[in-house]
């Protein structure tokens, strides 16, 4: 079953209602834990709202849900404000719940016309090839065996297009020698094949024969990358890896975990992939997803044009 955090003034009822919907997901759509763990949240942090006027799930009606709403996107002394986008992953999550438990107890679902906010559409964001050089020589000079570590990380992230839960789901085992590619477990359990670039297969032989054997504190430890207490990495402390190599690299652009992927992505269609391979080794369903890239290739194409081209900027 999911584990779901028992929530402060909610009953135990609603408690199981929400453990049984995380269940259904986790089931029956193949949801990641990471995103169950989202939906726990916010689900959460729903029923501390309506439990704050004296309201269970089932006494909610169209109204309770938009002063929900406003709250989220208000905020308040205990929660932060919430963006468009977090506020709308927070809004379908309550609308999946009150689907599931109306189809499961009866009864109305007040949320059905209830919509989401429509979040801006955001470009990710791309770092230059020398910006991400720059990173993985801030990862360390290889003298110690987090630095190899981090190197090995970093490099993988940037080679592969990987999702940083994606590798440090990894286990040992997965990583076969010679090391050519990576099987990677995506979203929804989608298993893709990534090749893996000469920079980064030298860093993680590096890695493997010199770093993880110092690392490891049993020789039970199944993962692949390991942090300094000889078991699993985290997916927080990788990213943590990424944001103090950046910040150690005199990078002043804001870093998110997922700036490797998005750079990966923006430098293989700037340098002519084709989009439908972009979208394979992405691992997106769809390759509509993948097209958000376009538009950064288009934006980065039109200021080289600008900047390079004697008549681009014509006046009158």
């Amino acid at each position: 079953m999911s584990p779901v955090s028992p929530i402060s003034g909610s009953s135990s009822s609603e408690s199981l209602e929400i453990t049984l919907y995380l269940d259904h997901l986790q089931v029956e759509r193949g949801l990641s834990q990471n995103t169950l763990s989202a939906y726990a949240r916010d689900l959460g942090r729903y029923l501390e709202f309506i439990n704050s006027r004296s309201k269970d799930f089932t006494q909610v009606n169209e109204n309770d849900l938009a002063d929900f709403l406003t709250y989220l996107r208000n905020g308040n002394s205990e929660h932060a404000i919430l963006s468009a986008t977090s506020a709308a992953r927070t809004l379908i999550a309550v609308r999946g719940f009150h689907k599931f438990t109306s189809r499961e107890n009866g009864g109305l679902d007040p949320a059905q016309s209830v919509k989401p906010p429509t979040p801006g559409r955001r470009l990710p964001k791309a770092l230059s090839v020398n910006q991400i050089e720059l990173i993985i020589a801030s990862t360390g000079d290889g003298s110690t065996a987090k630095s190899l570590r981090d190197c090995a990380l970093v490099e993988l992230l940037y080679s592969t297009g990987a999702r940083i839960s994606e590798l440090i789901d990894l286990d040992r085992n997965d990583v076969k020698d010679p090391i050519t590619s990576l099987r990677l477990l995506g979203k929804g359990g989608k298993e893709r094949i990534v090749p893996v670039g000469k920079y980064a297969v030298d860093a993680m032989e590096k890695y493997l024969v010199r770093a993880r054997p110092a690392l490891l504190d049993s020789g039970n430890e199944r993962a692949l990358f390991l942090n300094l207490r000889g078991t699993r990495l985290s997916r927080q402390s990788a990213w943590e890896i990424i944001r103090t190599a950046a910040k150690n690299a005199g990078i002043e652009v804001e870093i998110s975990p997922h700036t490797m992927r998005h750079s990966f992505a923006t430098h293989l269609l700037d340098g002519g992939a084709d989009i439908r391979t972009v979208q394979e080794l992405l691992g997106h369903a769809s390759v509509a997803t993948t097209q958000i890239y376009t538009l950064v290739t288009i934006d980065r194409l039109r200021e080289a044009y600008a900047s390079a081209h004697p008549r681009a900027q014509i006046s009158r």
